[in-house]
């Protein structure tokens, strides 16, 4: 059964703009914890030189995202397959880019910590990591929003919250992940891509 997230038709557009800048002419974008699957579709409707593989932890995403596939997938979006960011392997062990939409404030730490250690794996030298969703940054001033945001998140879960953008760059480092850029975006959410850097080659 289909389901719908209003913010995934608010923030789909803007969110392309910038996949459309930094991904690469050709390759496998991994996402991880897709939600309802509204953008795989999208997505890889409007990106149809990138295989799409959807992923996500809950069966019932799972569902949502087949059943998005089904009615309106291009032939580039794979079935999805379950995938526990958190987890110490993934059944996904190659990918050129790895997309993350709005998921690590609404998951304990250990999801970031998963995703970061995942993509230190997965990913290629030159391979991207994306990440879309609110955070807090060092020296600008909060939203009000956001702050109200963190406070319901954490009444709904202790664990879940609006994340440092300097903790999760530093987990990031920790696996080998480089901050190349980060984009402001409607609504006080940010997109964050990492890259794992290619090797150095020395001169001789």
């Amino acid at each position: 059964m289909k389901r719908h997230a209003p913010a995934t038709e608010r923030n789909r557009e803007p969110l392309l703009a910038v996949l459309r800048e930094v991904l690469p002419a050709s390759g496998r974008v991994l996402e991880v914890a897709s939600g309802t699957g509204q953008h795989a579709a999208w997505f890889a409707r409007a990106l149809p030189h990138l295989v799409w593989q959807p992923t996500d932890v809950d069966a019932e995403s799972l569902e949502s995202i087949e059943a998005w596939r089904t009615a309106e997938g291009p032939p580039n979006l794979l079935p999805p397959r379950q995938l526990d960011a958190s987890a110490a392997s993934w059944p996904e062990t190659a990918a050129d880019v790895i997309l993350n939409v709005n998921m690590i404030h609404i998951a304990p730490w250990t999801a970031c910590q998963g995703l970061m250690r995942g993509a230190g794996r997965v990913l290629p030298p030159g391979g991207l990591l994306v990440l879309y969703g609110p955070y807090f940054v060092e020296g600008r001033e909060t939203a009000p929003s956001n702050l109200e945001f963190d406070a319901s998140l954490r009444a709904r879960n202790p664990a879940w919250g609006v994340r440092s953008l300097e903790a999760v760059t530093a987990e990031a480092a920790l696996h080998g992940l480089e901050r190349e850029r980060v984009v402001d975006m409607p609504s006080n959410n940010l997109t964050v891509v990492f890259r794992k850097p290619r090797p150095q080659v020395s001169p001789h």
